[in-house]
């Protein structure tokens, strides 16, 4: 798609939602329905020649703050919001600003609803929800003993996970490179930034990590893992992310092969969900 096409899509865009809007004065006749561009633009507080231009596909740069104003006056929903955003090229002051904490028990509910091991993770990567194949995989994290949830913690100061996970170190310069790209996402976030200080403060691999700006979407694999009861274990892992919250993460790991003759036993246990609270 070319520029020219995503400022046409832009203008008809904002024509299509003016057009919805009532008058403030209404009864008086009108060729067309909703708004005119002189309304408008008084109600976002823009010039009505700036209006113009964006309705007409012009090559003009409409800033973060005079957008925001225009969804406030359009009346736009949150979709119609992240859509005009989208169309403009422009990243939303308010986007990521909403309670990401606040879930809902059907999705807090959703690893106990999986066989293979199955967790939740928040905005800060701590876990908010997991199944009973997950605890029992992840020793000295997500085991009832365990007082800190938080996936980075787990990996980066914890003893338990250096002798879990094969290749440890790989993983985890992995981790931190998908962490940053979701931090960069929300770089004013207090939660984020106070995790990052602490782990650059405790552990010198995630500072170096850290200091190499290294950014990785995050993707799904063969994990192993080297369990101190079951042994050499081997998963696929698959992260989802929820629609209305892309933060939160639902990881699963399946498809898991054990050695000859060896049974991990996660999958076949009852999945009793569990939740923590921040």
């Amino acid at each position: 798609m070319t520029d020219s096409n995503r400022r046409q899509m832009l203008g008809a865009f904002i024509r299509a939602h003016r057009a919805r809007l009532t008058p403030a004065r209404p009864g008086a006749r009108r060729r067309t329905p909703g708004l005119r561009r002189e309304e408008l633009a008084d109600a976002a507080g823009l010039g009505v020649t700036w209006i113009t231009w964006l309705e007409q596909g012009r090559d003009v740069q409409p800033s973060a703050a005079a957008l925001a104003r225009l969804s406030d006056a359009l009346q736009l929903s949150a979709a119609e919001r992240a859509s005009l955003f989208d169309l403009a090229g422009k990243k939303d002051p308010r986007a990521g600003a909403a309670d990401v904490d606040a879930m809902s028990p059907a999705l807090l509910a959703l690893p106990g609803l999986m066989a293979a091991p199955a967790y939740l993770l928040d905005h800060t990567w701590t876990a908010r929800a997991w199944n009973g194949a997950a605890a029992a995989l992840f020793v000295g994290w997500l085991d009832p003993d365990a007082a800190d949830r938080n996936l980075l913690r787990y990996v980066f100061l914890r003893p338990a996970a250096r002798e879990l996970i094969v290749d440890w170190e790989t993983r985890a310069r992995r981790l931190a490179a998908e962490f940053r790209a979701d931090f960069h996402r929300r770089p004013a976030d207090a939660d984020m930034q106070t995790l990052v200080e602490q782990l650059r403060q405790e552990s010198v691999l995630f500072a170096q990590c850290w200091d190499k700006q290294d950014v990785l979407h995050r993707e799904g694999g063969e994990r192993q893992f080297r369990h101190p009861v079951r042994g050499e274990l081997r998963f696929v892992q698959t992260t989802l992310l929820v629609a209305l919250q892309m933060e939160i993460k639902l990881v699963c790991l399946a498809g898991e092969q054990c050695g000859p003759g060896q049974s991990d036993g996660f999958g076949s246990e009852p999945c009793a969900e569990r939740s923590v609270e921040r």
